[in-house]
């Protein structure tokens, strides 16, 4: 199979969320496609099949398979758009999440997913235990979503991988707080699929769109995730759908050979 990694979110290469995209004529068994997964050990590699006129998308981190990924959605857009059908200006995917879009414009990837606003929930101390700061608000949508005071707080986390993973009721770990050299910062951490941190996670802001428009009153934000490899998305909130945006490069063109 065609194999590409693409940084997502970035516009220069060893910055953003690198992905896997491999492009498939049909599906291989799942297990194929989850050992392929744990060899390429990236966050995120993407399995895209094409249709008339669509694309079926699938997610699998090194663990699991997951029901949504903005990074290597927006890196899928990006190989097909470079390498598969120049024409596109708008790519649709067929996934667990329903049908998403991309939209190409000057460079940019803009993504059309599902908000997912959060609903505030009891704050424990062992949530702040584990990210390693004292948290002032905890909520829920498929990730906790614990609020920090200051943007220093978010980039010099130090979590408690090993106590993020007692707390098994959640899927992923997202810290946030309001940026100072953009609308808001955040980091992601998902020990338990095995990914302790991602670089620039889209998914997340899903549920980070919505949360920040309401506190901030502002429909269209600039958002940094703070890892070390660093990434910037911009962020339209929609009602029930958000839009992410970012850029990406191109790093490596292969083939895997399954056999």
């Amino acid at each position: 199979m065609k194999y590409f990694v693409v940084d997502a979110f970035a516009d220069e290469l060893f910055k953003g969320n690198p992905a896997g995209v491999c492009l498939l004529e049909e599906w291989p068994d799942d297990e194929v496609m989850q050992s392929i997964a744990f060899e390429n050990n990236l966050s995120e590699t993407a399995f895209v099949v094409r249709r008339d006129g669509h694309y079926d998308l699938r997610w699998f981190c090194p663990e699991t398979e997951i029901d949504l990924c903005g990074h290597a959605t927006l890196a899928s857009a990006f190989v097909i758009s470079k390498f598969v059908d120049g024409d596109a200006a708008v790519m649709r995917f067929n996934t667990q999440s329903g049908m998403l879009t991309v939209a190409e414009t000057e460079g940019m990837y803009e993504l059309d997913f599902p908000a997912r606003k959060p609903e505030r929930i009891e704050l424990t101390e062992q949530m702040s235990r584990a990210i390693g700061a004292p948290a002032l608000e905890a909520h829920l949508s498929r990730d906790l979503l614990l609020l920090l005071e200051n943007e220093r707080q978010v980039r010099d986390l130090a979590p408690d991988f090993e106590l993020l993973k007692q707390l098994s009721d959640f899927f992923a770990f997202v810290v946030t707080a309001q940026g100072d050299r953009a609308d808001f910062v955040s980091r992601f951490f998902a020990p338990g699929a095995g990914v302790p941190e991602d670089p620039v996670t889209g998914s997340a802001h899903c549920t980070l769109t919505p949360f920040w428009a309401e506190r901030l009153g502002k429909e269209e934000m600039v958002a940094m995730q703070l890892s070390k490899r660093g990434g910037t998305l911009w962020c339209k909130n929609c009602g029930d759908r958000v839009k992410i945006a970012g850029k990406a490069a191109l790093y490596l063109q292969g083939e895997i050979f399954i056999g």
